[in-house]
This record gives C-alpha cells, sequence and structure tokens, in this order.
C-alpha cells in the first residue's frame, strides 16, 4: 500500500502519467547468424602451388606454409554453423579434407606416398594417416576420416564428394586449383565427375565393358543410393556411353604422391 501511494506521489509531482514509470516488457534477445567463412586465401593457395592436372608442388609449399596454417586456424576456429546452407557447409567439409591432406603430407615431406605416413605414427591403434587425429575443428579432435565417413558420407549423401576428396595420390580426382564454394559447388562436383570418368589413367569406359576406380567398388553402397548405380553414375559423366549390361572390373590403385 505505501509502495503504491509513493508511486502515485511521484506521477502527480511531475506531472507524468503514471503509464510512464511502468517497465517496459523485454523483447527477445538479437540473434546472431554465423556467417560462412571466406575461402579466398586457400584459393590463392591452390593456384600458385597446384598445376592444371593437379599435381602439387610440396616442396614449394613446404617452405612457406604460414598462410596456411592461417587458413586451418580459421577452419579450426569456425566450424559449419546450422544456420549455414547445405552448399556451404559441404564446400567446407571438402575444403578442410583437402587442406589438412596437404598439411599431412608437408608434415612429414619428403614421402613417396601418404601410405608411408601411417608406418610413422606413433599413437595406440592408429595405423593409418587418415585415422590420426592430428587436428582440431570447434575445439574437438578431429581426423581426416572423421570428415569423410563421420560427417561428409553421413550427413549429406551425395557421392560425388568422391570426386572432390584428394587423398594426395595418382589415382585421387584431380585436385582442383580452386576451392570449392557454396555458389559453385553444384558445377564443381559434376566438372570432377567429367574429369575423373574421362581421364584414362583412372578410368577406361567403353560400351561393353569398363575398367574403373577402385572407388566405385569400396563405395559402392553411396553409388546405389537413391535408385542409382555405379553403371548410372558412370553413364552420366562418362563420354563413352556404357551399357546397362557391360562388364566391370577395377583398376589398382596408385598410391604415389601427386606431386610435380
Amino acid at each position: 500500500m505505501r509502495r503504491i501511494i509513493l508511486t502515485l506521489l511521484l506521477a502527480s509531482a511531475v506531472g507524468a502519467p503514471l503509464a510512464a514509470f511502468v517497465a517496459p516488457t523485454p523483447g527477445p534477445a538479437p540473434t546472431t547468424v554465423a556467417a560462412s567463412i571466406d575461402h579466398g586465401a586457400y584459393d590463392r593457395m591452390l593456384k600458385k602451388y597446384v598445376n592444371d592436372k593437379g599435381l602439387v608442388d610440396y616442396k614449394a609449399w613446404k617452405g612457406n606454409q604460414q598462410e596456411l596454417n592461417q587458413y586451418l586456424d580459421l577452419l579450426s576456429k569456425n566450424p559449419p554453423a546450422a544456420s549455414w546452407s547445405q552448399a556451404e557447409q559441404m564446400a567446407y567439409w571438402i575444403n578442410a579434407y583437402n587442406a589438412y591432406t596437404i598439411k599431412l603430407i608437408l608434415n612429414h615431406y619428403p614421402v613417396e606416398s601418404i601410405k608411408d605416413i601411417g608406418s610413422k605414427i606413433k599413437i595406440p591403434f592408429v595405423t593409418t594417416p587418415w585415422a590420426a587425429e592430428f587436428f582440431r575443428i570447434g575445439g574437438k579432435k578431429m581426423s581426416l576420416d572423421d570428415i569423410e565417413h563421420g560427417t561428409l558420407r553421413k550427413q549429406y549423401g551425395d557421392p560425388r564428394i568422391h570426386f572432390a576428396l584428394v587423398c594426395a595420390s595418382i589415382s585421387c580426382p584431380r585436385l582442383r586449383n580452386e576451392a570449392y564454394t557454396a555458389a559453385k559447388l553444384n558445377q564443381q562436383l559434376d566438372d570432377q565427375g567429367r574429369d575423373f570418368l574421362n581421364s584414362p589413367a583412372k578410368n577406361k569406359v567403353g560400351k561393353e565393358s569398363a575398367q574403373l576406380s577402385k572407388y566405385f567398388d569400396w563405395y559402392k553402397g553411396d553409388w546405389s543410393k537413391n535408385g542409382q548405380s555405379v553403371t548410372k553414375w558412370v553413364h552420366k559423366y562418362a563420354s563413352t556411353p556404357m551399357a546397362p549390361t557391360a562388364k566391370i572390373t577395377y583398376l589398382d590403385y596408385n598410391w604415389k604422391l601427386n606431386e610435380q
């Protein structure tokens, strides 16, 4: 009662309406939408150290890693947010896989093959370079396997990622000398598919028979999702049409380093 009387007296003294002293109801707090990151620095590095055939000048890059380390730090501190589009998220993870693969090679360079690094890893239960948790994203320890199998294959279901992820080997798809971006991602993945399927060193496609990359054997389940098949995917990108009844065999995989 005393508080009500005091309020009335104050309102009367200043000639202001009583409503002026009623605190406004607070509105919702403003939300911050995390912006996707700029891959421009990585794009410049790829243009500098990777040629049109996808071969990498690891020797020169090893002597100048500051910009790469800065880019990897940017990736590490800015994991994809739920507000990002699917294309933004996929471009991020593809670039991260390829950039961290390059970093892994540089950490151990010179090597003849990425598989040689496996014997140098002295971590219990870690026998391959893809399983080594040698970087962090969003504070979480991660490996290349985590990006490929735990994130890209698990969350997005687009088998075209296999045309884009490059494990630093000759039989891998060509490492693009440009970064993947959300705006061009679909075009870039289709272009990678055409390049990969029409490279005689990686796939030999004929109408009645084809010698395909091991990718189409290793990831057969991915290529068969949503009513698709290995044959349909090959037919989509290969310049030589492959008959549905074509006999398919698989080429040996060349693990030699994709070095200039």
